[in-house]
Order: C-alpha cells, then structure tokens, then sequence
C-alpha cells in the first residue's frame, strides 16, 4: 500500500511529517529541525510501530511511503544542491521571494507553487534526456 507522507515547516522553524489515511490503522509523525530530522524520526517511529505490533502479535500492514513537500520544505531540503542563483534560473522566481519560502518569512501563493513545481519538473525532465559521451 502506498501512503503519503505530507512534510511542513511549522511557525517555529522545525519540520514535521505526518500522513492521515483512512486505510491504516493508525497515524506516525515525525519531528526535527530539518527535513532530513523529520524524515529520519518519522522512519523511526514506523520502527517503533512494526515492533508494537509484533508485540502485540498483530500483522503490521506492508506500506511505501511517499514524500510529498511545502514549498518552504521543499526549498530548504535542496538548498545543499541549489543556489539561490540557480533556483532563480529554473523557477523564475526571484532569489529574495525564494529566501523568504525557504526561511518561512512568507509563503507562496498557490499560482506561484504551481509555477515552481510545473518548472522544476520541466527542469528535471531536461536533466533525465541528456546523454554524454
């Protein structure tokens, strides 16, 4: 079974991922103070909740996870990979409007998430069709 896992930035800076899907039996979290944080204590607590279950002798359901991000989320955890610049380039959005997404000063509108999903998956199929030789 495939479940999405939801990542947000709350008020205070840290990162939370959470899903909530009728067809599981219960709910898992994760908090940090990075995505990465978050991501890796969410994967905890699915430990924790397989080795629950085999306490208690039940069969813990078979799941994928699907990651799906805020935009701030989404920024923050690739900035290692992209610069301002280079984001500016891909996505058309200027490099102070990107820094406030990423520091949680604003939020994008919903226009605007669309604009930088749509073009960074542009971006990515660009990326996959190149060969070298």
């Amino acid at each position: 079974m495939k479940v999405t896992v939801i990542i947000e930035r709350g008020g205070d800076g840290t990162y939370t991922a959470h899903f909530s899907d009728e067809r599981m039996p219960f709910g898992l979290i994760g908090d940090g103070s990075s995505v990465k944080e978050a991501i890796d204590d969410f994967y905890q607590t699915h430990e924790d909740m397989r080795e629950y279950y085999k306490e208690i002798g039940k069969k813990f359901p078979e799941v994928e996870y699907e990651f799906k991000y805020d935009m701030s989320s989404f920024l923050q955890y690739y900035a290692y990979a992209f610069t301002l610049a280079g984001l500016e380039r891909i996505t058309g959005v200027a490099q102070g409007q990107l820094s406030h997404y990423i520091n949680g000063v604003r939020k994008p509108s919903e226009k605007t998430v669309k604009k930088i999903e749509n073009r960074i998956h542009s971006f990515g199929q660009e990326i996959s069709s190149v060969n070298f030789v």
